[in-house]
């Protein structure tokens, strides 16, 4: 019997079965991955590209479908500027298609219905996709731990998964969802505005009451200063995870 970390390093075949578009620059492409051994929700997978004269190229991208063991996983891609894997996702990919995928990877940024402290989580754009794989993973286990999430975009119109979190934030009392728009808030808007600081971090209860397990995931300066934020509200520095995001879309924990 094959153990889950040998499962998790093999390279496997997987079918492209529907690509949607999040925001004018993020698709979510859906994968059948024949023998997928399952995740939990925050981990990652490696993506691999063959062209036909030989040439390879790989990249990290979390995975945002919710934990489980089901063949069909999600990978929510945004287009990086130049980028060579990025932009054939976007521009090339078609239903059909296959592209070989090894995982899942990671145990450090990992979340799991079994823990039973509240959840805080902090997103800076595309950084929402490991995190949007934890509520729905804590959504289909009916999970009740408190969880809040405070998720940074440019603009409304660059909201990845915005109806659904809304709807998950609407259907229970145990889950709070606030957005901070840090270039272009529309009128009447309700939610922050500016960057996420100590002092939005305090007012949106980011607090280390209760002990929280905390995950902070998007570009490298923006998880670093908050991550930072966070130690010094008192925040033990082994409960804040962090996962950042390269200029390749590449994935450091």
């Amino acid at each position: 019997m094959i153990d889950a970390a040998t499962a998790a390093a093999q390279w496997r075949v997987a079918t492209v079965t529907a690509i949607r578009a999040e925001t004018a620059s993020v698709k979510t492409i859906s994968f059948d991955v024949p023998g997928w051994p399952g995740h939990l929700g925050g981990q990652h997978v490696d993506l691999r590209l063959t062209a036909e004269d030989g040439y390879v190229a790989q990249r990290s991208y979390s995975i945002a479908s919710g934990a489980g063991t089901s063949p069909q996983i999600e990978l929510t891609i945004d287009a990086v500027p130049d980028g060579e894997v990025s932009g054939f996702l976007h521009e090339e990919l078609r239903v059909g298609d296959q592209i070989e995928i090894r995982g899942p990877i990671g145990g450090y940024f990992a979340w799991s219905a079994e823990y039973d402290y509240g959840l805080l989580l902090i997103a800076g754009g595309s950084g929402i996709v490991p995190l949007m794989s934890m509520l729905r993973s804590r959504d289909a286990a009916g999970a009740t731990q408190p969880a809040r999430l405070l998720y940074s975009s440019r603009g409304i119109d660059q909201i990845i998964y915005r109806a659904e979190l809304d709807r998950l934030a609407a259907q229970t009392t145990q889950f709070t969802l606030t957005h901070t728009l840090t270039r272009n808030a529309p009128s009447g808007w309700t939610g922050e505005r500016g960057r996420i600081g100590r002092v939005m971090l305090t007012r949106r209860q980011f607090t280390p009451v209760g002990n929280p397990d905390v995950y902070v995931c998007g570009p490298t300066a923006f998880v670093e200063t908050i991550a930072e934020h966070l130690v010094a509200m008192g925040h033990r520095a082994s409960n804040v995870r962090t996962e950042r995001f390269g200029p390749t879309g590449a994935i450091r924990t």
